[in-house]
């Protein structure tokens, strides 16, 4: 369905959610796609199992090597550290609203929503997230609804979002769907 298709993930150095990282970027290599871990810094990044560490990561590139030509879609995995990171990162915040200004799929979980705030592309948009982020989003202009996954195609991209790691399967199937076009 992606047949070679490159996606990016982009994930703050810590704090990533690991298996947001790991279920949807599976899904991308089961479809065809081709995931690439991007990051604010070269090296290894280091996953969460929600607050214990888990497993470490190669980066594929950095955020300044890369840009939004360079990629079919865009996959923001949570944690709470990890969103909250990138919002501080503008090279990160950019890269991101490029993503939109692009027309680009974007999916986003959890957390990693306040990436998008900071990059004031949720106004006008229906999405959902982990619950302690749904204020921030209608604060910044977004509907927020509490549904497993939610596509929204009223703007500029279709931006695909959940919840939560138990909302992952349709997380995945939602966003290999959009970034498949």
């Amino acid at each position: 369905m992606l047949q070679g298709k490159p996606i990016a993930f982009l994930v703050a150095p810590e704090g990533t959610e690991q298996v947001e990282l790991t279920e949807p970027w599976k899904a991308v290599e089961q479809a065809g796609g081709t995931p690439r871990l991007i990051s604010t810094e070269p090296g290894r990044i280091q996953a969460f199992n929600h607050l214990d560490k888990g497993d470490t990561f190669e980066v594929d590139a950095t955020v300044d090597q890369v840009a939004v030509a360079d990629f079919e879609g865009l996959v923001l995995p949570g944690g709470v550290a990890n969103p909250d990171f990138l919002r501080t990162q503008e090279q990160a915040v950019r890269f991101v609203k490029d993503f939109f200004d692009a027309g680009k799929p974007v999916a986003v979980i959890c957390h990693g929503p306040w990436t998008l705030i900071e990059a004031d592309v949720v106004r006008g948009r229906t999405m959902t997230s982990w619950p302690s982020v749904a204020t921030d989003l209608r604060n910044a202009g977004a509907t927020w609804v509490d549904e497993e996954v939610r596509v929204c195609t009223g703007g500029p991209n279709t931006l695909v979002s959940s919840r939560k790691p138990d909302d992952l399967k349709a997380f995945c199937q939602a966003a290999v769907t959009a970034f498949g076009g």
